[in-house]
């Protein structure tokens, strides 16, 4: 069934792709356009009002900054690192041609931590959905970083997680579709 008639939003959920960082070209989002995409991601559903994220942008002139921080987190965490693992994270940190780090911030609450993770995930992905209306593509990225507490710390303190990478750029060839789960599978009814 397609909706595509109906609305043009549901046609973009429809199909809604993600882009590689790698294959990202200029132009990417401005400043102004950079923190409307925050003002929408803001927009998510957030139980009790408490705001449990947070959005760093990393400016293009910081970028080597955070290549060196990768390599100084990598090499401590991973004695065996080899050099080739390094230039990867490299690569990682000058992909796309706007980062923006999302961080998991909850706060001591009534509302549970799980549902405050769940809002920064909410959070992303309204992060991406904003890239993508406003004409960009966008890829939401975890990996080892995401998970060291280095790089946690110096984007955030130890009470937070960070929730993903964010790139962001114009497509520099077509995004590809990828495989898509079983509907039968994922989507059932309950029979009490």
């Amino acid at each position: 069934m397609t909706f595509n008639d109906r609305s043009s939003l549901l046609g973009y959920l429809q199909t809604r792709r993600s882009g590689k960082p790698r294959d990202m070209v200029a132009p990417g989002p401005d400043d102004a356009e950079i923190d409307a995409m925050i003002a929408i991601a803001a927009r998510t559903p957030d139980h009790g009002k408490l705001a449990p994220w947070r959005f760093v942008v990393v400016p293009a002139d910081r970028r080597q900054a955070f290549a060196a921080l990768l390599r100084q987190a990598q090499a401590a965490e991973n004695p065996g690192v080899t050099e080739a693992q390094l230039e990867a994270s490299d690569r990682f940190a000058n992909e796309g041609e706007a980062l923006i780090v999302v961080l998991s911030t909850p706060v001591d609450s009534h509302i549970p931590r799980w549902e405050q993770e769940l809002s920064a995930g909410a959070a992303t992905m309204n992060l991406l959905h904003a890239a993508h209306a406003m004409g960009y593509v966008a890829s939401w990225l975890t990996g080892w970083m995401a998970y060291s507490d280095t790089v946690r710390d110096a984007f955030g303190s130890p009470a937070e997680r960070v929730a993903g990478f964010v790139f962001i750029g114009s497509p520099g060839r077509p995004l590809d579709e990828r495989p898509r789960p079983d509907l039968a599978r994922i989507g059932t009814r309950w029979d009490g």
